[in-house]
């Protein structure tokens, strides 16, 4: 195997795990009211913020998400892929931030490593256009 389809098989298997992953977490914000989601430990930051908001950042996990996948295997603006890493990436970084004042430190690990995944998969693509 050479380098570039090693590359290729690294990215393929990062875009699935994440665009999984922030798909259904996405889904999982936009589906079940906010007031279901404070009463799970996990989701007690949804508590200071809006209806509209936890909306909004689950619009945005499920848009990443398909932003990761239909661009590049549709190669119909294939750029906007690792665009969309970046932005989830970005993402990633305000949700450690509210994690940090909150004092949820527990959590603050994951977000880590989906942060740095998004910055792997933004870079293989980029590197990949």
């Amino acid at each position: 195997m050479n380098s570039a389809s090693g590359t290729t098989i690294v990215a393929l298997i990062l875009t699935i795990a994440l665009a999984g992953t922030y798909l259904g977490a996405g889904l999982v914000k936009l589906l079940r009211p906010r007031e279901k989601l404070t009463q799970q430990a996990n989701f007690a930051w949804a508590r200071d913020y809006t209806d509209q908001a936890v909306k909004g950042i689950g619009l945005a996990e499920v848009l990443g998400a398909v932003g990761l996948v239909v661009p590049w295997y549709t190669h119909i603006l294939p750029f906007l892929t690792p665009v969309a890493a970046v932005a989830l990436a970005v993402l990633q970084a305000l949700a450690m931030r509210v994690h940090l004042r909150r004092g949820e430190n527990k959590v603050l690990p994951a977000n880590a490593v989906l942060l740095l995944l998004a910055l792997v998969l933004a870079v293989l693509r980029f590197a990949q256009l």
